[in-house]
């Protein structure tokens, strides 16, 4: 299984000014290395102080140290617990974990990888649409879902099971490169290999370095 990587391990970029550099932190954001004790008692917190209380946003850094806050600044943040309920986004992502522990046996892809992929490209809606038309749990393309052989990308356990084909795929095609595949499934192997590197793409490179990220939440 793929180990946890650092989110600073991008070095395959066209040039040091196009890494995708960590964000840094703002003052009076919490740092919690060990959260778990302490996020029931910051939703208690904040539910006695007024009756509706904004969304809970989290930030793993380069050194591993989990960030909160309810107004994220910089980008990196994702949704802990959602405004109105204490249902942690991870406990509602769970439920394509059999999919996902499916598609990792079957394509022989990081369990961990094919989760954050899923964060980075949907934040687990199976029916979200991008404005280029990519569908479903891991935005897939209709052109690339018609080649996988995906009748329904909308179906979590076909789009899953497809998606991490289609990774497979492309850390073959890249020599196991993770950057690079993830590069090139973002924004197509042809522009990737043409470049061997990650392209000087803010979206590109942002999407690169946010599953990265995620890798270590998975």
């Amino acid at each position: 299984m793929m180990r946890k990587l650092n989110p600073q391990s991008l070095a395959q970029t066209c040039s040091p000014s196009e890494t995708v550099c960590s964000a840094g932190v703002a003052p009076g954001r919490a740092a919690i290395r060990n959260p778990k004790c302490y996020v029931w008692a910051l939703a208690l917190a904040l539910s006695l102080c007024r009756p509706l209380w904004a969304d809970i946003y989290h930030y793993v850094d380069s050194n591993g140290i989990i960030h909160f806050t309810n107004v994220p600044t910089v980008p990196g943040y994702g949704i802990y617990i959602r405004e109105g309920t204490l249902v942690r986004a991870d406990e509602i992502s769970s439920r394509y974990d059999a999919y996902i522990a499916e598609a990792a046996r079957k394509h022989g892809v990081s369990f961990s990888l094919i989760k954050a992929v899923i964060k980075a490209e949907s934040d687990f809606d199976p029916y979200a649409v991008s404005r280029s038309g990519a569908r479903g749990l891991m935005q897939i393309m209709p052109q690339t879902a018609k080649d996988l052989s995906i009748g329904d990308s909308f179906d979590p356990r076909e789009n899953i099971l497809g998606g991490a084909r289609y990774l497979k795929d492309l850390l073959m095609q890249f020599q196991g490169s993770l950057p690079l595949a993830l590069a090139a499934y973002n924004a197509g192997p042809s522009k990737v290999q043409s470049l061997r590197c990650v392209p000087p793409i803010e979206e590109t490179q942002s999407f690169v370095h946010r599953v990265m990220q995620y890798l270590n939440l998975y």
